[in-house]
Parts: C-alpha cells; structure tokens; sequence
C-alpha cells in the first residue's frame, strides 16, 4: 500500500516587525567599520632605545576620536543582533567621557536617543561633545552610583543599558573579524620584528586588554601582554592577589581607564604582566610622547607610554632586540582644561617634572632611573 503526504497548506511568511529597521541599522554600522578600521600605526624613532622599536596604533583618527569608537560600534552591534535595541529604543551608558562621546555618535546616526551617566569632573570638551552629536548628559557625584543610575534611567524609560563594562569583552569578536589585535598583528607583518615582544596597554573597562590578550592566545603568538594600572584603581590589586571583590572608594584622575571596582570585562587570567603607574608619571609621560609625536595625545595615552618605556628599559637590561606595541587613545584636546594646564596640576597636587626629566633623559640615553 502507497501513502501520499498531503501537501500543508499555503503559508504566509511575514517578516518580524521591525526587521527592516534592524537590518538597515547593521548595514549602517557595518559602513563605519570599513571606513575607519585601519588606524596608522606610528613608528616614532627614539635615540636612545638601541634595538627596541615602539609602535603606538593611533586611534584617535577615528570619527569619534578614541578608541572607544571600536568598542561603542560593538556595543551597538551586540546590542541589536540580541534584539535589545531597536527602532526609537533610549540608551544609556556610564562613562567616563570617550565613550559615550562614541556612543552618542552612533545613536545619532542611528536616530535613536542617548544618555550618559558620569562624573561632575568629567572634561567640558566630552561633555559638548556629547551633547553636539545629540545626546543628554546626567551627572553623579560618586563614581560608585554610575552603573545603578544607568541601570535605573534605562529602567525607567524603557531603554536599553549598554553597560560597557560588563559587555565589552563579549561584544567584540576576539578571535578576529578586524578587531584591534588583529590589525595590529596584521600592521606590523613586514617590520624587522613583526611579532612583538611585549603589547602594553591600560584598562578602563578591561575589554581591550582581554580582546587583545586572547588573541594572542588564539593565534599562539610569543607575545606578552602588559597591563599598566593607574592611582586609584582596583586591577592591579585584583591580578595580583586574585580577589576580585576589592574595591576602591576614590576615582581615577586619569580620564577613561582605572576603575574603583573590578569591572565584569576585565579577565586577569590573559595578563602576563602589570605594573602601576602614578598619575604624576603617567601625565608626564602624556607630555613627553606629545612633544614627539607633535600634537598632543591624552592622559590614558601617557599611562600606555610609560608602562612601553618601562618595558624597553627591561628588554635593554636583558640584552633583547624587538618590538613593543601600544595605543594613542585619544587626542589631548580633550583635556586642555585639566591635563595641560599649569594650574589644574598645581591645584591637584601633581608634580610632573621629575618623571618629565626622567623619561626625556631614558628616550635620549637609554638609561632608565628610578623616581624616589
């Protein structure tokens, strides 16, 4: 005996609502990324560093001026693929400035409305900046109340909290896709030491340091990676001792990196190295590698530039030829009212001139002497 299958009955398909919308969001994302993934990577040649050559990857030409640029695109990019962001859908993020200046960006292409949660401290230039690509600024107090704030004004209007420092590590493709690690790797193929001995590099919310950290990995690469910490900040303490509850009660002064807690993003576990910087040496360091570069670069910048200068002064120590990688950040016309001015040092309390002198002497001679 023969059966037929009946045939089921005509279907009409129907696209889910706001799929179109979703897809012409993607397409707009995607165009930035093309644009702007291959920032130069800078080979400034310093007299006294025989052997050891320094790349710094200048992400501030990006459209927003920061590395937070790649990582705001990611943000968004996670954010819509899991459906949690759509047509008219309100963000909120807490940031310290660079981001939200790049999420902001973002939100105004995609015409969705934005707000950033941050310090009454954060720079005037961040703020306006903010508030020119269409975005709303709500200032707190402490740093502590950030991610509840953010949490609760997404909340409270139905929006989407992008929340940086819980998704930054899971929404960037550290396996490639033109991430950062990627390009760099992929920049310094035919230099005279293509893989690096050391890649250095600061964390805010750790995720660029994780992405970078597993690339390594992934591709079983001989580099090591050296995350610089800053005054008033928890990694360190949390790499060192491998606590991840320790907490901090002040703020970073370094704008953009160094967190009072231990942020979901940042894995310890990738990190072959720390070191922690003054806030003294690291905006020293912003003005020694400024005068060099000609234009001025910020203050995360000059923790990564330190935290390079300490690295080659150990690979001369020991004899090794190679390369150290690092990032430009951003640019220092972010921070003329703080970082460069005379008076907001003095009234901060931070002598910059004998790490000034230090590392001036280290770029010319080579010899490396401690600041007691």
């Amino acid at each position: 005996m023969h059966s037929t299958a009946s045939c089921p009955p005509t279907v009409r398909i129907q696209e889910r609502e706001g799929r179109g919308w979703t897809r012409r969001a993607i397409s707009i994302l995607q165009g930035d990324g093309r644009r702007s993934s291959d920032t130069h990577l800078v080979n400034p040649a310093f007299n006294g560093l025989k052997d050891v050559s320094i790349y710094l990857k200048d992400e501030s030409t990006h459209p927003t001026g920061s590395l937070k640029h790649r990582l705001a695109r990611s943000l968004f990019l996670y954010g819509i693929c899991n459906g949690k962001i759509g047509e008219g859908t309100t963000l909120v993020e807490a940031s310290s400035g660079s981001t939200a200046v790049s999420e902001a960006y973002f939100a105004h292409l995609l015409d969705l409305p934005f707000i950033a949660v941050m310090r009454h401290s954060t720079s005037r230039q961040k703020i306006e900046a903010i508030e020119r690509l269409g975005g709303r600024c709500h200032f707190v107090e402490d740093a502590g109340a950030l991610y509840d704030t953010a949490a609760q004004i997404a909340e409270d209007t139905g929006g989407y909290y992008l929340d940086q420092f819980t998704h930054a590590e899971r929404a960037t493709d550290w396996r490639g896709n033109n991430n950062i690690a990627e390009t760099i790797f992929e920049q310094m193929k035919e230099e005279a030491h293509p893989e690096p001995t050391w890649v250095v590099m600061s964390a805010g919310t750790g995720g660029t340091s994780a992405t970078i950290g597993r690339y390594i990995r992934y591709r079983n690469f001989a580099t090591r990676l050296c995350v610089v910490d800053v005054e008033d900040s928890v990694f360190y303490d949390a790499w060192l001792s491998g606590d991840r509850t320790v907490t901090c009660a002040n703020s970073s002064r370094i704008e953009g990196i160094g967190r009072p807690r231990v942020e979901p993003s940042f894995i310890p576990g990738v990190v072959d190295h720390m070191i922690r910087v003054p806030d003294a040496a690291s905006i020293a360091a912003m003005h020694v590698v400024s005068e060099r570069l000609y234009r001025r670069v910020g203050g995360s910048t000059g923790t990564n530039f330190f935290g390079v200068c300490w690295v080659a002064s150990c690979m001369m120590k020991e004899g090794k030829a190679g390369s150290i990688v690092s990032l430009i950040c951003d640019s220092g016309d972010r921070y003329t009212s703080t970082y460069y001015d005379p008076e907001w040092l003095k009234d901060n309390n931070i002598d910059i001139e004998p790490y000034r002198e230090m590392l001036t002497s280290f770029l010319e001679t080579g010899q490396w002497r401690n600041i007691d």
